[in-house]
C-alpha cells in the first residue's frame, strides 16, 4: 500500500479534531500510518484517501469506532499519580460525608482507559469505609467510568490485568481485591465492580447528569485538546460539579491559561467554590 501523504494526513487529523477534540501536531504523522495501517490493508485498499472515504460513507458507526480504537492511546496502570487518591482518602470522602446528602457519593472517572483508574478509586473509597464507625450510616458510591474507546471499556468491564499495571498495587491489596487469572495476569473481584458503572462518553459532546458531581479526574486526557477544547470541557465540568467538589487533573497539566470557575487547591487539584 502507498504511503500517507501530508494532505491525506490533515484530512485525518481535522476529522480527529472535529469528532474528538484530539489535536494532533505533524510529528504524529507516522503514528496514525503505523495505527492505520493494518486496517487499511484488511479492508482491501491501498490508499488512505479510499480508507477515508469509507469512513466518511459509512452510516453504521462501525467503521468510527474502529477508527477511534486504533487511534487512541489507553495506557495507564493502578495507582497512578497515587496523590491524588491521598487527597480523595484525607480531604474528599470526609468533606463528602459532612454534606447533607453525604450517604450519596458521586465520582467521574473521565477517560477511564482500561479501567484502572476507577478500580483504584473503589479501592480507596472501599478501604476508607472499612476503617472507620459510620454509625449505621448507608453509603451508597457510584463512579461512573467513561471513555471514548469502546475497546477499552470493553477491557475495564472484563477488568483483567497484567502484572505491569499492578505493579503498584500493595500486596495485602492484591489478595483482598483480586484474583489470580492464569500465570501472569489479576482480575478485579465482583465486590470492587459493583460500584463502577462503565458508559462510553464523548467529551466533546454536552454532559447530561441528573445529580451533580462530588468528584472529577480527568487525567493526562486534557494533554491531547487544543486550548480552546480544553476551556470548552473544563467549563462543562464547572457545570456540573457539586458547590465546594473537587477536579482532578495530570500533574502535566494546567487550567492557569483560561478563564473557569474552579479555584486552584495545589498542583492538579481545582476546587468549585463553595455558595454562601
Amino acid at each position: 500500500m502507498k504511503e500517507l501523504t501530508n494532505a491525506e494526513f490533515d484530512r485525518i487529523r481535522h476529522y480527529i479534531k472535529l469528532k474528538m477534540g484530539i489535536s494532533l501536531s505533524a510529528e504524529k504523522k507516522t503514528l496514525v500510518h503505523s495505527r492505520l495501517r493494518s486496517t487499511i490493508q484488511e479492508l482491501g485498499m491501498e490508499t488512505f484517501s479510499e480508507y477515508f472515504d469509507y469512513l466518511m460513507a459509512d452510516k453504521s458507526g462501525d467503521a468510527l469506532t474502529r477508527f477511534v480504537n486504533k487511534i487512541t492511546t489507553n495506557h495507564t496502570f493502578f495507582m497512578r499519580e497515587n496523590d491524588h487518591f491521598g487527597t480523595i482518602t484525607k480531604e474528599v470522602l470526609p468533606w463528602i460525608e459532612s454534606l447533607p446528602d453525604g450517604h450519596d457519593m458521586r465520582i467521574w472517572s473521565a477517560g477511564c482507559s482500561t479501567g484502572e483508574e476507577p478500580y483504584s478509586l473503589s479501592i480507596y473509597i472501599k478501604e476508607y469505609f472499612a476503617s472507620k464507625s459510620h454509625h449505621g450510616k448507608d453509603y451508597d458510591t457510584t463512579i461512573l467510568a467513561s471513555d471514548i474507546s469502546e475497546r477499552a471499556l470493553a477491557a475495564a468491564a472484563e477488568g483483567v490485568y497484567s502484572h505491569e499495571a499492578m505493579a503498584e498495587v500493595p500486596l495485602e491489596w492484591l489478595d483482598k481485591y483480586f484474583t489470580k487469572v492464569g500465570d501472569d495476569a489479576w482480575k478485579v473481584v465482583p465486590e470492587l465492580r459493583k460500584n463502577v458503572a462503565f458508559k462510553k462518553i464523548n467529551l466533546l459532546d454536552a454532559i447530561v447528569t441528573r445529580k451533580p458531581y462530588h468528584v472529577i479526574l480527568c487525567r493526562n486526557v486534557m494533554i491531547y485538546f487544543d486550548a480552546e477544547t480544553r476551556r470548552a470541557l473544563i467549563n462543562r465540568f464547572c457545570d456540573v460539579m457539586a458547590p465546594g467538589g473537587y477536579l482532578f487533573i495530570g500533574h502535566s497539566e494546567s487550567l492557569t491559561n483560561f478563564e473557569h470557575g474552579f479555584k486552584y487547591e495545589r498542583p492538579s487539584v481545582y476546587r468549585k467554590p463553595i455558595q454562601s
